[in-house]
């Protein structure tokens, strides 16, 4: 496989901020109507997950949770709020650390990240609401990509995104968190390198990759959580699924 000669990150502002209910699909479309632009076969359509959330309604009351006296415990030790604190514990399978006041646990989905995805930026009323990650990424990223494709009679693939930190390194970087339409990722296995060698593990993350590329448009408070990346020659696949980004536990070396 080789790369076409130039990619593009076309950056997409919506028309307003996302409430529970809506149709995401349409807002999209209606959303790159007025950005100019029309989708292509090969485009992939990246979607920051706080959007996809916000339409599932995804969002939490703090008012509504009773906090354990573990939470409780916890949020004292931190200085945080035991009802925050109750809700990340609720939606983590397992803790894998806590310091610091942030609890690395690994989420329902398989995902290993800070508080369980739970997050209360860039959501209206934060003191008392926080937002979940999706409930089936996937589910959502192949929900609005057949309906882009029913309305634009186009083969696109879409990516849903959401920011994770890393071991080792500072700062954080933009991660798929759901996928449709596309191999998450690129394998060189079996295949030479520029002096012959015949390589054995090499496999590249090419959703993540993409992923990251839309954050540098994206950012964070610039009201423009869609990007189309165009020009990448990706491997489609209809049945792909995130989970196969996440490395088996026993071959994990940190756990």
């Amino acid at each position: 496989m080789q790369l076409k000669q130039e990619i593009r990150v076309l950056p997409v502002r919506v028309l307003r901020d996302v409430r529970p209910g809506d149709k995401l699909y349409s807002l999209i479309l209606r959303s790159l109507v007025r950005n100019k632009i029309i989708l292509k076969d090969g485009d992939i359509v990246v979607i920051a997950q706080k959007i996809v959330s916000k339409a599932e309604g995804q969002i939490v009351r703090l008012s509504s949770l009773i906090p354990s006296s573990f939470a409780i415990q916890l949020a004292k030790q931190y200085k945080k709020d035991p009802r925050t604190t109750e809700l990340v514990l609720r939606q983590s399978k397992n803790i894998v650390k806590i310091s610091n006041g942030v609890i690395i646990s690994e989420t329902k989905h398989g995902f290993i990240c800070a508080n369980a995805g739970v997050d209360q930026s860039n959501i209206m009323n934060s003191e008392e609401t926080a937002l979940l990650l999706p409930d089936d990424p996937d589910a959502s990223a192949k929900k609005i990509m057949l309906m882009l494709k029913e309305k634009t009679n186009r083969e696109i693939a879409v990516i849903i995104t959401d920011s994770f930190g890393r071991p080792f390194r500072n700062g954080q970087t933009n991660v798929a968190i759901g996928i449709a339409g596309i191999n998450p990722i690129m394998s060189y296995v079996g295949k030479k390198d520029m002096y012959g060698k015949k390589l054995k593990v090499t496999e590249i993350a090419v959703v993540d990759e993409l992923a990251s590329t839309a954050e540098l448009v994206m950012g964070k408070s610039k009201g423009i959580p869609i990007a189309v990346i165009r020009g990448f020659d990706f491997i489609r696949s209809e049945n792909a699924l995130i989970n196969g980004l996440i490395r088996e536990r026993e071959k994990d070396l940190f756990r």
